[in-house]
């Protein structure tokens, strides 16, 4: 029997994985990468800042044939992800969130949600779009524990805190190394499409890692929870 739904934030509960992105990729190639947009959600959605850091400092070594300095690959760093918050008025919640969270809060699951955002911006991010009071106080950033996504720390902690057995908890993730941090926290993961950055081929990607199926919007999602409370 299901006990808890758990959240990532971004892509599935926020549109901010798109945020940017395009502008973010083109930096890139100045800077000697061959990645499009759809590069960098393949490689980058879902970590932690400083796994997040040290993925891209070892993609930065391929560019140049070796090491980069300290001092490069944080300055490439921070430059990107300046690049991206620049942007951030341009967010928008995904869409179908409020309506999926309204039915949510009737039907008889435990809620969290687990995210690799740091505490500010995960609280800004939810409660600029009226959903912080409905998760809250279980509302958790990987800041709290040792190891960020593809690890399970995180959701393991937030089961810990809502008093979920693990093995009674969905997540609901939209990135594959979000995924991977599911599957190995001993939860079950259905993946979600229905944020901007969900290129050809992503849904496809989120089964590799072993979700156990794709939900394309908040609506189906919806349907999927009320469902899985009927049954």
């Amino acid at each position: 029997m299901t006990e808890a739904i758990i959240f990532d934030c971004d892509g599935v509960l926020v549109d901010s994985e798109i945020v940017g992105l395009e502008d973010t990729a083109a930096f890139m190639r100045t800077k000697g990468f061959d990645w499009q947009a759809a590069d960098l959600v393949r490689l980058f959605t879902g970590l932690r800042d400083d796994v997040f850091a040290a993925k891209l400092g070892d993609e930065y070594a391929k560019v140049l044939g070796r090491l980069p300095t300290e001092e490069e690959a944080a300055e490439l760093f921070t430059t990107m992800i300046e690049n991206r918050r620049h942007n951030r008025h341009q967010l928008q919640a995904v869409p179908g969130t409020a309506e999926m969270v309204s039915v949510l809060k009737e039907l008889p699951f435990k809620r969290a949600v687990a995210s690799s955002t740091r505490i500010q911006y995960l609280h800004d991010k939810l409660t600029r779009f009226d959903l912080w009071d409905d998760f809250a106080p279980h509302a958790y950033s990987a800041e709290l524990v040792d190891h960020g996504k593809p690890a399970p720390d995180i959701f393991l902690y937030a089961a810990e805190k809502i008093e979920a057995d693990p093995a009674r908890c969905i997540v609901i993730e939209d990135s594959a190394n979000g995924v991977s941090a599911g599957i190995a926290a001993g939860m079950t993961v259905w993946g979600f499409t229905g944020g901007g950055h969900c290129y050809a081929g992503h849904g496809n990607r989120l089964l590799e890692a072993g979700a156990v199926e794709v939900i394309e919007n908040h609506g189906a999602l919806q349907e999927k929870l009320t469902a899985l409370a009927a049954a």
